[in-house]
């Protein structure tokens, strides 16, 4: 038998739409859940657009007030797609109410924020799951088995890039993405964080780093209403950009290896350009999201001159036959929120911990903190460990 669990979605930009569409297909692409995500609420406080997504994708209820959510004894569990400022205090009062949550990176603006929700978590006893998406796609999941096996020795250092150019035009709105209170550090927590969860599941806890920021484009326009996305506003009041738009942090890990992240939101000519390196002693791998489904493995015994071949992941390879049938089948973005969309239910039906969790998402908040502390000092920092 399978049971009902009845789900809200708390903000519904593009995110919300994501995590609503991968309940919705969840169960095609793995119908031996335990659990069935119903529908129950949305809260969004846009005038209109939760009523909007309600008759669309069929919530059974709307409402502008998150705090209505917690209060909802329909709902069980909740996803948390509001923008980072809020990730805290609404992660921190629906674990308090005995909501299981998944909750978008980089759950809050510091790590301190991310470790008051996972101590409300644990502390109520309920599970939480955090959106590190690109972990998901079996590409990834098969380069950390192949380097976990040794098949590429002992990891020298590690490349990782997410270059993008989202926030590339000048005329780019003034949202609260670019303000320090309440988008906290700009692209370290909305690209760098992806790359530091990238960084520690492939080859695990970073040690110290030393990091640079920049800011490239200083003002912004004022946006007249709402905004959703990436809008553009022209002829408004300019004010400052508060935060980074750019990235690069030099990492040494706890195993010896070391490692380059770089991460730019205003990079023209670069579309969604992420993406890893890895080398050991004696091969590497490399991926790139916009070739989600293929790896680059060099391997074997040759060192010097040793080719590098093109490898299609199928089933075997992570989740990829909950979505496929055959090698080379392409997945795309959707398909990797869908996989955590299950990994989430199998952890509230189980009791275990599937996915990125919010441990998680603590170690890699302390990492975006150090890079900040590490650009205002000049200098190498450590990054907090239990």
């Amino acid at each position: 038998m399978v049971d009902s669990l009845g789900v809200a979605v708390i903000g519904f930009g593009w995110m919300g739409r994501v995590h609503t569409q991968a309940y919705a297909r969840v169960r095609h692409h793995y119908p031996r859940l335990p659990l069935r995500p119903e529908l129950v609420t949305v809260a969004e406080e846009v005038p209109g657009r939760a009523e909007e997504a309600a008759e669309q994708f069929g919530f059974a209820s709307a409402t502008r007030d998150w705090r209505e959510v917690a209060a909802d004894p329909r709902v069980r569990a909740v996803s948390i797609t509001a923008p980072n400022f809020l990730h805290r205090e609404i992660g921190v009062a629906m674990a308090e109410a005995g909501k299981h949550i998944w909750i978008e990176k980089p759950v809050g603006l510091t790590a301190g924020d991310a470790r008051a929700v996972a101590d409300a978590v644990a502390k109520a006893a309920v599970r939480g799951a955090v959106g590190f998406n690109y972990r998901n796609a079996p590409a990834v999941e098969a380069a950390r088995d192949l380097i976990a096996s040794g098949g590429i020795g002992t990891v020298t250092h590690v490349r990782v890039r997410l270059f993008s150019d989202y926030a590339a035009h000048p005329e780019s709105a003034l949202t609260w993405r670019y303000e320090r209170e309440r988008g906290g550090s700009g692209v370290l927590g909305d690209l760098a964080s992806h790359g530091v969860d990238l960084a520690r599941y492939l080859i695990g806890d970073i040690a110290s780093l030393t990091a640079d920021t920049a800011v490239f484009v200083p003002e912004r326009a004022r946006p007249a209403g709402a905004t959703a996305g990436h809008s553009r506003a022209t002829g408004g009041e300019l004010g400052p950009v508060e935060n980074e738009d750019y990235v690069s942090c030099l990492l040494r890990f706890v195993s010896g290896a070391r490692g380059v992240l770089e991460a730019c939101r205003v990079s023209v000519g670069e579309q969604n350009n992420y993406g890893f390196e890895v080398h050991g002693t004696s091969g590497a791998v490399f991926w790139d999201f916009r070739r989600m489904n293929e790896l680059g493995v060099s391997r074997g015994d040759r060192y010097q001159d040793q080719p590098v071949s093109t490898v299609h992941v199928g089933p075997g390879d992570g989740e990829f036959a909950a979505f496929q049938p055959g090698a080379a089948n392409a997945m795309g973005y959707d398909d990797l929120k869908v996989i955590e969309a299950a990994r989430f239910l199998r952890s509230i039906a189980e009791g275990e911990p599937y996915g990125a969790t919010l441990d998680d998402a603590v170690r890699g908040a302390e990492a975006l903190d150090a890079m900040v502390r590490s650009a205002q000092n000049g200098s190498w920092v450590d990054v907090r460990m239990p």
